[in-house]
């Protein structure tokens, strides 16, 4: 599995990645921060908080977290679109 080796917080709720392999891009997060896990990372500052675990997952110390192969389809399928 491909893992996230590097992460850049952008504003608008929007994060930019690269993972292991060199592929990059980046997931604007805006429409999706709902339910009670994500609904905190409304708050820019508390946005700001994440960070890459030692699974290459980006992680927020409020509990959310996104898996890299769920980051790695939407960016992807984020390509096609624009193709």
């Amino acid at each position: 599995m491909d893992r996230i080796s590097q992460l850049e917080v952008r504003d608008g709720h929007r994060l930019w990645v690269r993972f292991t392999d060199g592929f990059s891009g980046e997931l604007d997060l805006s429409d999706r921060l709902f339910g009670p896990v994500f609904e905190p990372l409304r708050d820019p500052e508390v946005f700001r908080q994440a960070s890459v675990d030692e699974f290459g997952a980006v992680t927020w110390p409020t509990g959310a977290d996104l898996a890299p192969d769920g980051v790695r389809r939407r960016l992807e399928s984020q390509s096609l679109d624009v193709a």
